[in-house]
């Protein structure tokens, strides 16, 4: 599966999708030197170039219906993620959430029939949701050692 990686995804997230999605090429628009090209003439010209997949962070995209239209006779799959938040925090999120859903969403549009759209949901910005803290001099768990 060929997946071209849009110039509003920050480029250091290519490396890592090449690394989790080996057997398929994954290029970002400044790579093959389109970057600044409108997404009406980049969606034609990537599927004519054998593109399957289009990855963006525009999330409005879908409310033009030009470039609905285009992403629609394009036949790639598309899929558009968001972030929800601010600064660098929430570029990690969104970026956290894009590394940990596209492998399996590759895995699936591997094998759909027809043209799929995608939204990636995102992680949750609350840390308790994310992970868990332990004090081990308050609350030593099991294995720590006393």
């Amino acid at each position: 599966m060929r997946i071209l990686i849009d110039e509003n995804v920050p480029v250091q997230v290519l490396e890592i999708l090449r690394r989790l999605l080996p057997g398929h090429e994954v290029k970002h628009v400044s790579e093959i030197k389109w970057a600044g090209k409108k997404d009406l003439a980049l969606l034609p010209d990537a599927a004519r170039k054998g593109f399957d997949v289009f990855l963006t962070r525009d999330a409005r995209q879908l409310e033009d219906p030009l470039e609905t239209e285009a992403i629609k006779k394009s036949a790639m799959h598309h899929i558009r993620f968001s972030q929800g938040h601010k600064g660098m925090a929430g570029l990690g999120l969104a970026m956290g959430a894009v590394v940990a859903a596209v492998p399996a969403i590759v895995g699936e549009l591997n094998e759909a029939d027809t043209q799929q759209l995608i939204h990636i949901k995102g992680l949750n910005p609350a840390s308790k949701h994310r992970f868990e803290r332990v004090d081990p001099s308050v609350s030593p768990p099991p294995y720590w050692p006393r």
